[in-house]
């Protein structure tokens, strides 16, 4: 009798650690360590799909500021058959930090069902580009913009490598653009890196990595930036300007008027923090670059101030907007 109480004893623990890891894998129990693989796809199959937005964050902060959250955010609104990949140095696994994460911006960027935060290795990346023998001979401690010069490296590598749309974090799309290969333009004379697209293995995005490496110059910022794109473009047409707010075309490469994407340049900042008495439209705009280099005095976006920028944030990020500023008296950080 005792050996068959130890026996059903025993089943029955079996049934309840059988119980326990099954519920212990779904994604949204308080115990879960795996992340849940419908939100969590391969690598390989997100960036096989065409059309993607890429960002790119290549410090080893884990926390999205609420300007970083509100570019990926606005992206995933408006390109909703697309998939919008967050890459981020800092995470050192393959998954992405799932719900339950310490982590506001993680939380509510990774509810949203064609965003995913996804880690990456910079050497990893840089396999089978002329950027290997740059990046490892470098001394990222001896160089003055290494924060800007390796996110200029790495959007070059992922954009040759999957093709799509890249996008810096202080971009916040207003609504899709369609084509593929573009350039975007500051100004008559200045392509800008903000934001630009190309096709899978892009011949003008290798040459792009070639100048980076064979005319690098660390020390002038925006050298392997705006300036790179500038010259690489010069090199295959001569630049117009402008007429009214049309487009420009080199070869198969679109060159987007200013208003596109910098209809406030970048002397101007600052008018994105001001209260306007009748904000604009930004009819001509697929998107806002808002200049968060150029934002040296710290400026903030403040629920509640009417600026401009935080109406921007209610209209095209408005979980962002109201997670991590309205709902808990949070200010941007920048």
């Amino acid at each position: 009798m005792l050996k068959e109480i130890k026996i059903a004893i025993c089943l029955s623990s079996f049934f309840f650690l059988a119980i326990f890891y099954k519920l212990a894998l779904k994604p949204g129990w308080i115990f879960s360590f795996v992340p849940n693989p419908e939100r969590s796809p391969p690598q390989e199959d997100v960036m096989n799909q065409r059309g993607r937005i890429i960002f790119v964050e290549t410090t080893d902060h884990l926390e999205p500021s609420p300007l970083a959250s509100c570019s990926v955010e606005s992206a995933a609104r408006i390109y909703q058959d697309r998939s919008v990949v967050y890459f981020m140095k800092g995470l050192k696994n393959n998954t992405e930090l799932v719900s339950n994460s310490a982590y506001p911006a993680f939380t509510l960027l990774s509810a949203m069902e064609n965003v995913h935060i996804r880690p990456f290795q910079m050497d990893a990346l840089f396999q089978e580009t002329p950027l290997l023998p740059w990046y490892r001979r470098v001394n990222p401690d001896q160089e003055v913009y290494w924060r800007h010069v390796s996110s200029d490296a790495c959007r070059y590598a992922l954009i040759w490598k999957y093709g799509g749309i890249y996008m810096d974090t202080d971009v916040i799309s207003l609504r899709p653009i369609s084509l593929e290969n573009f350039l975007t333009a500051e100004d008559l004379k200045l392509m800008g890196s903000a934001i630009f697209g190309f096709s899978h293995h892009h011949p003008f995005v290798w040459g792009c990595m070639e100048d980076f490496v064979e005319n690098y110059n660390g020390a002038d910022w925006g050298y392997q930036g705006p300036k790179l794109l500038t010259r690489r473009l010069r090199a295959l047409c001569k630049l117009t300007n402008f007429q009214n707010v049309e487009n420009q075309t080199c070869r198969n490469i679109s060159i987007l008027h200013p208003q596109r994407f910098y209809p406030i340049p970048y002397s101007e900042w600052w008018k994105y923090f001001e209260v306007w008495e009748t904000n604009p439209d930004f009819s001509s705009s697929f998107g806002l670059h808002l200049w968060n280099f150029m934002n040296k005095e710290h400026k903030t976006v403040v629920a509640g101030s009417n600026t401009l920028v935080e109406t921007l944030y209610k209209k095209y990020c408005p979980t962002t907007y109201k997670v991590l500023l309205q709902g808990s008296g949070h200010t941007e950080r920048n």
